[in-house]
């Protein structure tokens, strides 16, 4: 087995050795995380406010999710080229620090340890809690679904930290398992609504509701960015991935090009076992009964537990991220206590204390969402939002200044390489950002207010070592 060593030079420029992350993941898993991690809860979790939000509308519903699709794309093959050239510790926090300077590289960093990893991780536990809830007719709000949150959070904390080859496995099968539903629904939920007229009629139909935002469009494009996230966390692995400079790109191209196709024909298919109005209406009910009506009730059932299972992979490869953010700051000396969080555990090769620690906050953000966003009455008031889709919004405004700095630097590209693609990746990143301000006009400037109060604490308890 190959080991990455990372070397640390002190003021005296002796070299240091340092705990090591072990080359343990080949291709198959990488491409397995991308996909994995992508494909899970959000085309179920967003297929119902994505009709809400466009009113019915199926066409412009199907347009967001090709826009959101070709943003997840161009911000993937743009990340691709750099990691053909820049293998360190964590993808996208070493792009950053080489664009930028460490500075900016602490920052994301930062970001994506106390916000990014633990908001969706937590948001992804009580999905798959919540679809689980859906199969034993419990309440998807209530205490069984928080409890049953818990337990997921735990377990996948647990797999990740004690077995991580195990854990890498276990995302290869649920990937494998995942495609599964959404295959057999694209196919022949799309014949079944052929014959029935319900998916003519939807796509005929035009909006059959009220649209409440200012612009549908815009509403709906956010709200893909959550079922397209993740694909950046497999970049997390870089220093664990076998011949990574080669490997990585193509798990990021292939892998989410493979997800928008699958995404669009899944939609479709869905629109052609149920008709728009019981999908507004039912939710996470409403994909059950699509399931069921296909495939029949025993049929549905054994799909929608593939369902979950689908969630629960997505959950492992957003843990796996998770479990190693606060690392990548302290492998380079920066971030809180970085002698204890780079501490790598010999017999699971595992950087325990920083697993910990996204634990942690991952339970955190879960207890935040529940009481920003399920419960009748906010517990925050005003400091209420999304935590599912502001903080994706908020990684794409972090990747502009990479891709303006990378046309700057990286001279030795072509002109595709270094200035169409990164220019058209910029353009992609401040259209979601627009869109986000439509979307959550209200919301975002509470968000500001505590995404500006943890980067202050991530300034004050930087003790990186010069």
């Amino acid at each position: 087995m190959v080991t990455v060593i990372y070397y640390i030079v002190d003021r005296k420029g002796d070299k240091q050795l340092e705990n090591v992350l072990e080359k343990k993941y080949g291709l198959l898993t990488a491409i397995a995380m991308v996909i994995g991690i992508v494909i899970g809860s959000g085309v179920f979790f967003k297929a119902e406010k994505i009709l809400v939000a466009t009113g019915g509308n199926l066409p412009l519903g199907i347009l967001a999710w090709v826009i959101g699709g070709i943003i997840m794309v161009v911000c993937a093959y743009v990340f691709a080229i750099m990691a053909t050239r820049y293998e360190k510790v964590n993808g996208l926090v070493d792009y950053a620090e080489v664009a930028l300077g460490s500075k900016y590289g602490y920052f994301v960093g930062w970001f994506m340890a106390t916000i990014y990893y633990p908001t969706l991780t937590s948001v992804l536990a009580w999905v798959s809690a919540r679809y689980a809830c859906v199969l034993l007719g419990w309440n998807i709000t209530g205490g069984e679904a928080m409890s049953i949150s818990g337990f997921f959070l735990i377990a996948s904390y647990a797999l990740n930290a004690l077995s991580p080859k195990l854990a890498g496995k276990f995302q290869v099968s649920t990937t494998v398992i995942k495609i599964i539903p959404l295959v057999l629904m694209a196919l022949f939920g799309t014949i079944v609504g052929l014959k029935n007229g319900i998916l003519i009629s939807n796509f005929t139909s035009g909006p059959i509701a009220k649209v409440t935002t200012s612009n549908p469009l815009f509403t709906a494009v956010v709200a893909t960015a959550f079922a397209y996230e993740g694909w950046i966390i497999a970049t997390s692995i870089n220093a664990e991935l076998k011949n990574a400079k080669k490997n990585l790109p193509i798990a990021l191209t292939f892998g989410t090009i493979f997800v928008v196709l699958l995404y669009i024909l899944y939609y479709t298919g869905l629109a052609g076992a149920v008709s728009n109005s019981v999908m507004m209406k039912g939710g996470e009910q409403g994909a059950k009964l699509a399931f069921a009506t296909v495939f029949s009730n025993a049929g549905g059932v054994v799909l929608f537990v593939f369902v979950v299972i689908s969630c629960l992979g997505t959950l492992n490869g957003l843990m796996l991220g998770c479990t190693r953010g606060l690392y990548s700051l302290a492998a380079r000396n920066m971030g809180p206590k970085p002698e204890v969080l780079k501490s790598i555990d010999p017999n699971t090769n595992m950087p325990t204390n920083s697993s910990i620690f996204g634990l942690l906050l991952s339970a955190a953000w879960l207890l935040y969402f529940f009481g920003a966003n399920l419960v009748p009455v906010s517990w925050f008031g005003p400091f209420s939002f999304d935590s599912s889709e502001l903080p994706i919004v908020t990684i794409y405004a972090m990747y502009i200044p990479i891709f303006v700095m990378m046309m700057a630097k990286e001279k030795s590209l072509g002109f595709f390489k270094r200035f169409f693609m990164p220019s058209l990746a910029v353009l992609a990143c401040i259209f979601m950002v627009i869109a986000a301000c439509y979307a959550h006009s209200k919301e975002i400037p509470y968000y500001l207010i505590i995404f500006a109060v943890i980067m202050v604490i991530g300034m004050i308890v930087n003790k990186k070592e010069k």
